[in-house]
């Protein structure tokens, strides 16, 4: 396994045109011996160090962690002919022309700050991506395939899979990549190519991106979350907004949430992109929206002054929760965006199933229903799940990464029949709850600080909610706050939370 610096590599200088390529044209980047070193031993990271070894660069490729986990993921790369080194994704190597950087390298790092002050750029994975799109053959088009993108605080990975769902069902070759699990620089040069792709897209990615020019882009909506990595709310908001940059045919932005509106407002697109807004109201003119609970096309068809075309109804989507059918309609946009007609939308939503940990029905248990939604792990997402029960045994805690929820606890304090609180930030939420809902009783399981652990949290929680449940109550896993305090992941929250409610469902049939 090779270790240390880029010493060994080419020391010629590459002429190296960084220029954004034409985003119907091809990269102008000579691959062959660049010095590239990519930041990050993980899915995304060794993804684009196979890409560019493929390619003929000289690729180093580091991480910060030197364990025996992150030794055996990075060996094949190794192997295949890269540079490697653990234990440090600080210190930029001699002779590096390109630095990549996975989406969660903050842009204060110092590798970073080191690439910056000597000139060198630095990509993201959708980058990177971009810059390595390959045509298509003659028999579909000869062109590049569009990108299809959705970003937004909450939302993305079930309104992109909803929109791959509605490819599919229009008989195209897509996948859905991203932030969504399936690395982009995979998807760009897969051997048999995809028609299309339906990109989901983080702030992250977007901050490390520049010259991105989707067919059609959405955001869903825009809360304060990863405050930290972007540094400001206005940093992580601007971020969100370069998704739209460029954008070839159509904005898509949520009438109910200002912010997505002024991005694109203030976004440069190409001559011809139009804006199209989604509401849970009747759309206007260039918008989709619900009418008597038919989705309603009125952006997208000839005569929409006077008419909409029908994509569905409100009980094609699952769960018709308001917020899911806002992500329903945002997934149709783009899908229609593209041409497809209403009959793949409609047939898409139908054979859609959400991934789990989104507002998942477990089981009932003595007339209480329980839901899983794990993956609400801000306040942004909580208060959407609460929206959709009208009366919730809450259970929420965990890391809460600055957040604040006394605007939550008050928009939910009359559908709530209690609160159990556990994990390290519980208390920020014990205060809200104090100051906001005072009359709703809360049951504080408690923490990692009180010797609870993952199995222990899911016993007491459960038990604690048992008692509190009345019949026909909803209790409601919709923590709020991340979860890595007690739990590897929300899946793993969620996952133990679900196997849990089964087990005494069983037992009470036994």
């Amino acid at each position: 396994m090779n270790s240390g610096t880029m010493n060994d590599m080419n020391d010629g200088t590459a002429k190296i045109d960084w220029r954004a390529p034409d985003p119907h044209g091809a990269a102008r980047v000579p691959w062959e011996s660049l010095r590239v070193c990519v930041v990050g031993a993980r899915v995304v990271g060794i993804s684009a160090a196979y890409a560019l070894l493929d390619l003929g660069a000289d690729v180093l490729l580091c991480d910060r962690y030197a364990d025996e986990e992150t030794s055996e993921r990075a060996a094949p790369v190794a192997e295949r002919g890269a540079t490697l080194r653990l234990g440090d994704d600080k210190t930029l190597p001699e002779g590096c022309e390109l630095l990549v950087v996975v989406p969660g390298i903050p842009p204060d790092a110092p590798i970073v700050a080191a690439a910056r002050a000597a000139g060198i750029p630095v990509w993201g994975d959708a980058e990177l991506a971009w810059r390595l799109r390959r045509r298509l053959p003659q028999a579909q088009g000869g062109g590049f395939a569009p990108w299809l993108g959705l970003t937004g605080t909450n939302g993305k990975t079930t309104a992109v899979r909803m929109l791959a769902a509605m490819l599919e069902a229009a008989d195209k070759r897509v996948v859905a990549c991203g932030n969504v699990g399936f690395p982009l620089v995979d998807a760009v040069l897969a051997e048999e190519p995809y028609e299309v792709l339906a990109v989901e897209l983080s702030s992250y990615q977007l901050h490390w991106s520049e010259s991105l020019s989707l067919l059609a882009a959405a955001v869903l909506n825009i809360a304060p979350d990863h405050l930290d990595w972007h540094g400001s709310m206005e940093e992580y908001v601007r971020a969100k907004g370069k998704i739209y940059e460029r954008c070839q045919a159509a904005c898509v932005y949520n009438v109910a949430d200002k912010v997505t509106e002024r991005l694109v407002e203030e976004a440069e697109v190409e001559e011809g992109c139009r804006a199209i807004g989604f509401t849970l109201g009747a759309p206007a003119v260039s918008m989709l929206g619900v009418v008597d609970g038919i989705l309603a096309d009125r952006a997208f068809i000839e005569d929409r002054r006077t008419s909409a075309a029908e994509l569905g109804t409100i009980y094609d989507v699952e769960p018709h929760a308001p917020h899911n059918i806002a992500n329903a309609l945002a997934a149709a946009a783009l899908a229609r965006a593209y041409g497809a007609p209403v009959e793949a939308v409609r047939d898409g939503l139908r054979n859609f199933r959400p991934d789990p940990h989104r507002i998942e029905f477990i089981a009932a248990l003595d007339g209480v229903d329980y839901v899983d939604d794990s993956k609400a792990t801000n306040t942004h997402a909580a208060q959407a799940s609460l929206a959709a029960y009208e009366h919730i045994v809450w259970i929420a805690g965990g890391l809460a990464k600055g957040a604040e929820f006394d605007e939550l606890v008050e928009r939910a304090a009359k559908r709530l029949r209690g609160v159990v609180l556990l994990g390290q930030d519980r208390a920020v939420i014990a205060k809200a709850l104090a100051e906001k809902a005072p009359e709703v009783p809360v049951v504080d399981i408690g923490g990692k600080d009180t010797g609870l652990d993952a199995a222990g949290a899911i016993d007491a929680l459960l038990d604690a909610a048992a008692s509190l449940a009345q019949k026909g109550d909803t209790v409601l896993l919709a923590p709020a706050c991340a979860s890595m305090d007690l739990f590897v992941s929300y899946n793993q929250r969620g996952d133990m939370f679900a196997e849990a409610v089964r087990a005494r469902k069983a037992a009470t049939a036994d």
